[in-house]
């Protein structure tokens, strides 16, 4: 008996010193986590702050921005408390019932159900007013919600705002949304008696739905527009561009035309206005296409064909340019993919997608004279910022703007302008691989190198020419408990657009 006293005593002692040891252990990984996070984030302050002086000192005048089009408001509510309380049933997940378009309940929740559990943004229309002017009164009666001034372009716009840019909207809006636009923004465009709304479902890293659970926080959005598809800014726009004469001008928010039912040729002529605007500025202003989710394949191609041709510059996330690089290379979409991208793929991805505008370029710029070529290429991951321009474009301060871009990502999800170590997370290692082919070089990310960046050659075509390319890579401090997500890629794109001016 005494003996078995004694040895129950030694286990529980053993049990009590290994807790012990387990707690001290995981304090000290805790603690070294938060010193890296800390170091990390000296560094890309130190970097947004080195821009921030160099362009004092050099007495640059504000950049004069321009963007279009649309803009809506913003009904913001819970994801699955939303659900939870609308009694939809919970579906089983398959990629082969993902509809296009959300007609009914049961698309709705089979759709929502996929991207939930796989933690990718997703916008879709619904056709059936009826139907979603219910799911809207139903998110009024709700007790937490949120409205908010919505739209790429605007939000762009106030994002350039707030980083010192001087800048024209092209957008429709009613006087009860105008005043949410700060006071400098010149808006291009006419007063309508009611603005299109966005319900957005937003949810949370861990929230769960049934069996399934969010592996990071990000947003479903539904939207019935009549205005937006129309592009009905765009004249408005053309017009107060020959006073304004931009420094860059941004295309954003065409996704709008996404499976929407045009008369025939209706959406050609609106493309070819857009075109027409772009073709008609100053070679010297830069041009951007800002992505978004699109799921119509005749859109992604005519987009090609009348828009992308003349752009400098792409942004978009790791959803948008997997979507890109499958239109490109094979002629199609594709859903959900991986939420967090290993880098090496990511650059790949962004290798092929140049190669493929680069090989387009060369082939038809004798045939048309006002093609660009792409010199610019922005990808927003949750963890990371890629930002790849040609070497000696007209791109400035890349190291910056990717350093910028990731401090945006963090300020804006948190809802905060301090950054704070302790809410804050790291979702990269120390090094990367620069390719997922064999013996790619790695990079390190450090105190000394909190943003690697290095310079290399891509080949193109038959007769496999070369161009250099600069390739940044910021890490994000990612934000620990995300407050908001509707609207980060286009605050994290407009930071970064603005520091490469």
């Amino acid at each position: 008996m005494t003996a078995a006293i004694k040895y129950m005593g030694w286990i529980t002692g053993c049990s009590v010193f290994t807790a012990f040891i387990s707690i001290i252990w995981q304090a000290f990984l805790s603690l070294q986590a938060l010193n890296r996070t800390t170091v990390l984030l000296t560094g890309l302050l130190a970097l947004e702050g080195g821009l921030r002086d160099f362009k004092k000192a050099a007495y640059e005048p504000a950049p004069k921005i321009a963007i279009g089009y649309g803009a809506c408001t913003d009904l913001q509510i819970n994801a699955t408390e939303f659900l939870a309380h609308y009694k939809m049933q919970i579906p089983t997940v398959s990629p082969d019932l993902i509809a296009d378009e959300v007609h009914n309940e049961k698309q709705l929740v089979e759709s929502f159900a996929y991207y939930f559990k796989n933690g990718a943004a997703a916008e879709r229309v619904m056709p059936n007013t009826t139907l979603f002017k219910e799911l809207i009164e139903f998110a009024k009666a709700m007790d937490k919600q949120h409205w908010y001034m919505g739209g790429n372009a605007p939000l762009m716009a106030v994002r350039f705002v707030l980083e010192g840019a001087d800048v024209l909207l092209g957008a429709h809006m009613s006087k009860k949304l105008r005043p949410l636009l700060p006071k400098e923004v010149r808006v291009a465009g006419e007063e309508i008696p009611e603005d299109d709304i966005h319900l957005i479902l937003e949810y949370k890293a861990g929230d769960i739905w049934g069996p399934y659970l969010a592996p990071r926080a990000n947003r479903y959005i539904l939207h019935n527009d009549k205005n937006n598809p129309f592009l009905k800014s765009v004249e408005h726009l053309t017009e107060a561009l020959k006073s304004f004469h931009p420094q860059l001008l941004v295309i954003s928010g065409l996704q709008m035309m996404d499976m929407f039912k045009f008369k025939a040729g209706v959406r050609e002529a609106r493309l070819r206005q857009v075109q027409l605007q772009l073709t008609s500025q100053r070679r010297d202003t830069l041009h951007h296409f800002e992505f978004a989710s699109y799921v119509e394949l005749q859109l992604l191609q005519q987009l090609r064909q009348y828009v992308l041709p003349y752009v400098d510059s792409l942004g978009m996330n790791e959803q948008e340019l997997s979507n890109l690089r499958q239109v490109l290379q094979h002629g199609r979409t594709t859903l959900a993919t991986d939420w967090n991208p290993r880098i090496a793929n990511t650059l790949d991805q962004m290798r092929q997608v140049f190669i493929s505008f680069l090989e387009d370029f060369h082939d038809k710029r004798r045939e048309d004279t006002q093609r660009r070529l792409i010199s610019r290429i922005h990808v927003h991951t949750m963890a990371y910022q890629a930002i790849m321009t040609i070497a000696n474009s007209k791109w400035k301060h890349t190291k910056a703007a990717a350093a910028k871009a990731s401090l945006t990502a963090h300020r804006y999800v948190c809802k905060t302008q301090f950054v704070n170590p302790e809410s804050a997370m790291q979702m990269l290692d120390d090094s990367f691989a620069t390719s997922a082919q064999e013996k790619a070089p790695r990079m390190r990310i450090d105190s000394a190198n909190p943003v690697p960046c290095w310079n290399e050659y891509i080949q193109y075509g038959h007769d496999l020419q070369r161009i250099q390319v600069e390739i940044c890579v910021a890490p994000v401090l990612v934000c620990r408990v995300a407050k908001k997500t509707a609207g980060a890629g286009d605050n994290i794109s407009a930071s970064g657009l603005v520091a490469q001016l």
